[in-house]
C-alpha cells in the first residue's frame, strides 16, 4: 500500500508542476509536429459549407482578432 501512495503522491506532483508551468507561460498546447498545418490543412473544419455553430464561432473568432489588432 505505501508503494500505491508514494507512485500516486508523484504523479500528483508532477501534474500540478506542469499546470503551474502551464498557467505561467499562458502558451497554447501545441505539437511539435505543427498540427493540421503541415499537412496543408488550414483550419480544424475543412468543409465548405460549415454548420451553424462553426460559423458563430468563426465571426467570435475574428471579432477577438480584430479588437486585439
Amino acid at each position: 500500500m505505501a508503494i500505491f501512495l508514494y507512485t500516486f503522491a508523484a504523479f500528483f506532483i508532477v501534474i500540478v508542476a506542469m499546470a503551474i508551468g502551464y498557467i505561467v507561460q499562458r502558451k497554447t498546447i501545441a505539437g511539435s509536429c505543427g498540427g493540421l498545418g503541415a499537412i496543408g490543412v488550414d483550419k480544424a473544419c475543412d468543409c465548405d459549407n460549415p454548420c451553424d455553430k462553426r460559423k458563430q464561432r468563426m465571426e467570435q473568432e475574428q471579432i477577438k482578432i480584430s479588437l486585439i489588432e
